[in-house]
């Protein structure tokens, strides 16, 4: 048996990992592709600091 054969359960997870990886692309892609959107529409608005950080008690 020579080093370089591949076994057929690692074929099996290098198209199982390609497939991962395009969906994971396919992903980033769209959830980047709507916030380019929602920022050249104008519908995306900074919070001003201080309404995040609560009423300031430490609560």
């Amino acid at each position: 048996m020579s080093i370089t054969r591949e076994h057929d359960l690692h074929k099996r997870r290098k198209s199982r990992n390609i497939g991962v990886g395009l969906a994971l692309g396919a992903f980033i892609v769209i959830v980047f592709g709507m916030t380019v959107v929602k920022v050249e529409r104008g519908d995306f608005q900074m919070q001003p600091a201080a309404a995040t950080q609560g009423d300031g008690n430490g609560n």
